[in-house]
C-alpha cells in the first residue's frame, strides 16, 4: 500500500487518510476519491492531501475485517456489513459468550494490522448484543496476512451458547435470628437473575438447617422437575461435609468443587445430582451485587459445564470489588476491641412543618426537646456526643448548656440533612470505630435502645449497620460503621443516610424492639402533643 501525500489531481482512485475541513469543504477519513472529489479539493485550493493506495497484493480494510469475521463468528452469531475496516459481531439470541482465547490471541499475533476484540468470555449477552469487532487497522492488508489469519480460523473462535435451564428449584435452611423477610428478599434476588435467561423458580422449600431435612428438599425439588437446585444456607458452608454438601451426597449427589478464587463468591459449592446442578450458594448470593455465584449459575442456565478446573481457573480478575464486612485495616486504623462508638445528635433543622416555632425548644416536662435527645445519648455507652447545630444556634445550644456534649454548627444546613450527617461525622474521633446517628426530634428514644444497638454492633460477624425494627418497620436511631463514613460524606440534598442501606443489605443487622419509640419523630403540632401526653404519663 502507497501512503502519502499528493496533488488532487493525482488522488483519485485512493483513499483520503484524514478528514478535511476547509471553507464549505468536508472531506471525512476514508473517503474513495472520485472525479468530484478532485474538483472539490482543486476549488478549495488545497494543494496536498495524505491518501492510501491499495497496490498488487494488497486487501482493502473493509473486505479483510468481513472475511475474518465470517471466518471466526460460530453458533447464534451475527456478522454485520463491515465498515471503516471494523466489522461488528452480535449476539443472535440471549445466552453466554464463549470464546477460544488461545485462537484469539494467535489471530492477534498474526500482523500488527488485524486485531480481534470481544467481551469477557463467559460474559451473559442479549439479543442484540455486540459481543466482538474485527478492525484491520491500515487501509488495507496483505494478502499473506489474510490468508495467515482465515488459516488459524478453521473452526470458530466465537459463539453464544443459548441458555437451557428454564426450571430451577430453591431451597433455603432456617435458623434460629434468620429473619423471614431476608429469604423473601433472597427468592426475589434470585428470580432477578434468572430472567434474563428466561428461567423461573418451580419450587421452594424452606427447611431446618439439617442434613435429613435438606437431603429431602433437595430430592423433592428434583422431583418436581427442577433442572437446576440453588440451597441458600442460613450458614455458610464451611467445610465438605459440612450441612449442604452432606445432603447432597446423602441423596446419591457428589461434590465437583467446593471454594473458588472469586471474591464475594469464596464459599460457593458446586455438585450434581441425578445429572442436574446442584448449587451451595455463599452468602453474598443474597445481594443483588455481581458476584462469583453469577458467574457460575449463568454458565450452567446455558449448558455449559463447570469444572475443577474451570472453576480454580477464575483468580485473576475475581476480586470483585471491596466487601463492606470484610476487615480493612487498612482503610480503619481503630482498636476492634473496644468498639467505641460516638454519638451524633441532628439538631440543624428548621422545623418547617411545625409552621413557625422551632420543635425542638418545645418542652416536655419543662425540658427541650433536644435536650431530652442530648441527655438520653449521655446516658447511653456511646462517646463522645457531638450534637450538629444549625437553625436557630444560640438557642438550641442554650437549651443544652452544662451537658458535657461537643457542639458543631453547621452553616450549610438550609441545603438538607445530609450537610449535617457529614457535619457531625467529620467531628467524630479518629479512634471511634463507627457512630449512632440520633435525631434531635425523637425524645422517646432512651439510653436503654441506644445501648441495644450499640451492643449489636460486631464487624466481625458484619453486623455494620444497626438497625432498629419493629414489625418490620426500620426506625432510628442507626449505627453506623466507620467504613461507609466515605460514602455517607458524598449524599447530597435533603436526605439522611439511608439511601446506603439498600445498596449493602450483607451489612445490615436488624434488632427489634416492643415499643413505638424509635419509629416516632415530632414532625407535626399535633405529633408533638401526642408525644408530650405519652411521656407525661408515663
Amino acid at each position: 500500500m502507497r501512503f502519502g501525500p499528493v496533488p488532487p489531481g493525482e488522488a483519485e482512485g485512493a483513499t483520503a487518510v484524514h478528514t478535511i475541513r476547509q471553507g464549505a469543504l468536508v472531506l471525512k477519513k476514508g473517503t474513495l476519491i472520485g472525479p468530484a472529489e478532485v474538483k472539490a479539493l482543486e476549488a478549495a485550493g488545497i494543494k496536498d492531501i495524505v491518501v492510501a493506495r491499495l497496490e498488487p497484493g494488497d486487501v482493502s480494510e473493509d473486505q479483510a475485517a468481513a472475511e475474518i469475521a465470517k471466518a471466526v463468528a460460530g453458533q447464534a452469531v451475527h456478522v454485520d456489513r463491515a465498515f471503516t475496516g471494523r466489522c461488528n459481531l452480535f449476539a443472535e439470541t440471549a445466552g453466554v459468550l464463549v470464546v477460544d482465547k488461545e485462537a484469539i490471541d494467535r489471530l492477534n499475533r498474526v500482523d500488527e494490522a488485524i486485531t480481534f476484540a470481544t467481551l469477557p468470555a463467559f460474559k451473559p449477552v442479549v439479543a442484540g448484543e455486540m459481543i466482538a469487532t474485527v478492525k484491520i487497522i491500515p487501509f488495507a492488508t496483505s494478502v499473506i496476512a489474510l490468508k495467515s489469519a482465515l488459516a488459524l480460523a478453521a473452526k470458530p473462535f466465537i459463539r453464544v451458547a443459548p441458555y437451557k435451564i428454564k426450571k430451577v428449584g430453591v431451597v433455603s435452611t432456617l435458623l434460629p435470628g434468620l429473619a423471614a423477610k431476608v429469604v423473601d428478599k433472597t427468592l426475589r434476588v434470585t428470580q432477578d437473575r434468572l430472567a434474563p435467561a428466561g428461567a423461573t423458580i418451580v419450587f421452594e422449600r424452606r427447611v431446618p438447617h439439617e442434613q435429613a431435612a435438606l437431603a429431602k428438599a433437595i430430592d423433592e425439588a428434583l422431583n418436581a422437575g427442577a433442572e437446576l437446585v440453588a440451597v441458600f444456607g442460613a450458614s455458610a458452608i464451611a467445610d465438605r461435609r459440612d450441612v449442604i454438601p452432606a445432603a447432597v451426597e446423602a441423596i446419591g449427589g457428589r461434590i465437583e468443587h467446593f471454594g473458588m478464587p472469586v471474591d464475594p463468591g469464596n464459599l460457593m459449592l458446586i455438585g450434581q445430582a441425578r445429572g442436574q446442578p446442584i448449587l451451595g450458594a455463599p452468602g453474598c448470593a443474597r445481594s443483588p451485587k455481581e458476584n462469583g455465584f453469577d458467574w457460575i449459575l449463568m454458565r450452567l442456565l446455558a449448558g455449559l459445564p463447570v469444572s475443577r478446573h474451570d472453576v480454580t481457573g477464575l483468580g485473576v480478575g475475581g476480586l470483585l470489588m471491596e466487601i463492606v464486612t470484610r476487615p480493612q485495616p487498612r482503610e480503619e486504623p481503630v482498636p476492634e476491641p473496644t468498639r467505641r462508638i460516638a454519638a451524633v445528635v441532628l439538631a440543624a433543622g428548621r422545623s418547617t412543618r411545625m409552621g413557625g416555632p422551632n420543635k425542638l425548644l418545645a418542652e416536655i416536662g419543662g425540658r427541650p426537646l433536644v435536650r431530652i435527645a442530648v441527655e438520653e445519648a449521655l446516658a447511653s455507652r456511646a462517646r463522645p456526643v457531638v450534637v450538629v447545630t444549625g437553625h436557630q444556634r444560640d438557642k438550641v445550644e442554650a437549651a443544652l448548656a452544662g451537658l458535657d456534649v461537643q457542639r458543631v454548627h453547621n452553616p450549610n444546613f438550609a441545603d438538607g440533612l445530609s450537610t449535617s450527617v457529614k457535619t457531625g461525622l467529620a467531628a467524630v474521633p479518629d479512634d471511634a470505630a463507627g457512630a449512632i446517628v440520633c435525631l434531635g426530634d425523637m425524645p422517646q428514644v432512651r439510653a436503654p435502645l441506644i445501648d441495644k444497638l450499640i451492643a449489636a454492633f460486631d464487624p466481625e460477624r458484619g453486623a455494620l449497620v444497626v438497625i432498629p425494627t419493629l414489625d418490620g418497620k426500620r426506625g432510628n436511631p442507626v449505627v453506623w460503621s466507620r467504613r461507609f463514613f466515605h460514602d455517607l460524606m458524598a449524599i447530597e440534598g435533603d436526605v439522611g443516610a439511608r439511601v446506603l442501606i439498600s445498596r449493602y443489605p450483607e451489612a445490615v443487622t436488624e434488632v427489634p424492639v416492643t415499643d413505638t419509640a424509635a419509629l416516632t419523630d415530632v414532625d407535626t403540632p399535633d405529633a408533638f402533643e401526642q408525644v408530650k401526653a405519652e411521656i407525661e404519663r408515663a
